[in-house]
């Protein structure tokens, strides 16, 4: 028997990854996460709007018009992206002073800085201050790829940063600060081994007829395995955000401790209550009352 199955691997990835998306916006909002960690929840959005885009509406506008649109949601990402960085760092190192925070600020930068100029070319400077629609389309490009280059650097920097000194300043492993930052220092890791073998295939290969199929082929492969690394990512994502911190979980049980014990009667008093009810001396008090003495209330009369 065969199954007529059309649809290809990127269909299956992106509605995955789409769902993942959403499950994950579910999890946030509806365990009262998004209230601790705003930047993430609205780079889960863009995410997830950016793919949406990628699938229902580039296909259906004009080519300038969809890639404008894609560009400028992707630059939204990249800043909206450094600010969870900022927020993650934030709620990791709450005790640093601003000394501490200047210096390993400029020190993540300048590693950032470095490999943003190894890594990938830059256009030459007419192109940067070109006037035409295209030239215009080609610097926005520039600027969400460098910028996703930049965010990945530090995100990887900040995760092993936080992961290395976390718990020293009350960030350890059960945190959920720092399990979004493994995330994102995963998928960021994933996205510089593309970037970088592909720019490599790039430099290193002659593309003939011969090797195109080849050539795609190994592009399309690393691409898949990048959003495979993505979802499984959104997937830790989910199920670490879902469970509780130890502490948060730990102030439930003593506040209903200790309501309870503010209700319930002291249990001596319930003892002596019960005792006085119950002593034999009292029941018989009850089943076989003594008769009055009338002698002695006649001669009280008289």
């Amino acid at each position: 028997m065969h199954f007529n199955f059309d649809y290809s691997a990127t269909q299956i990835l992106w509605t995955l990854t789409f769902a993942a998306t959403l499950v994950l916006l579910v999890v946030l909002l509806g365990r009262d996460r998004a209230k601790r960690f705003p930047w993430f929840t609205a780079s889960v959005a863009t995410t997830g709007l950016i793919l949406l885009t990628e699938q229902l509406l580039l296909s259906r506008l004009p080519h300038m018009t969809g890639s404008e649109i894609y560009w400028t949601l992707s630059s939204l990402d990249v800043v909206i992206g450094l600010l969870v960085l900022v927020e993650l760092a934030r709620r990791s190192f709450p005790g640093l002073g601003k000394l501490g925070w200047i210096i390993g600020t400029l020190a993540m930068l300048a590693v950032g800085a470095a490999v943003l100029v190894k890594l990938g070319p830059w256009p030459a400077w007419k192109t940067l201050t070109a006037t035409s629609e295209l030239e215009t389309l080609g610097v926005m490009q520039l600027a969400a790829d460098k910028g996703t280059l930049l965010s990945s650097v530090l995100a990887i920097e900040l995760g092993l940063v936080i992961t290395l000194l976390g718990r020293r300043f009350g960030a350890g492993w059960h945190c959920h600060a720092q399990r979004i930052a493994i995330g994102l220092s995963t998928a960021a890791l994933g996205q510089l081994t593309v970037h970088g073998t592909l720019q490599a295939i790039g430099l290193h290969t002659v593309i003939t007829p011969s090797n195109y199929d080849r050539v795609i082929g190994v592009r399309d492969k690393l691409i898949h395995g990048d959003n495979v690394l993505f979802l499984c990512v959104t997937a830790w994502w989910i199920a670490s955000l879902w469970i509780d911190e130890p502490g948060a979980a730990s102030e439930v049980p003593e506040e209903t401790a200790s309501s309870g014990e503010g209700e319930a009667a002291p249990p001596e008093a319930q003892s002596d209550g019960d005792d006085e009810a119950e002593s034999p001396e009292a029941l018989e008090a009850v089943e076989n009352p003594e008769p009055q003495n009338e002698s002695s209330g006649t001669h009280a009369q008289n």
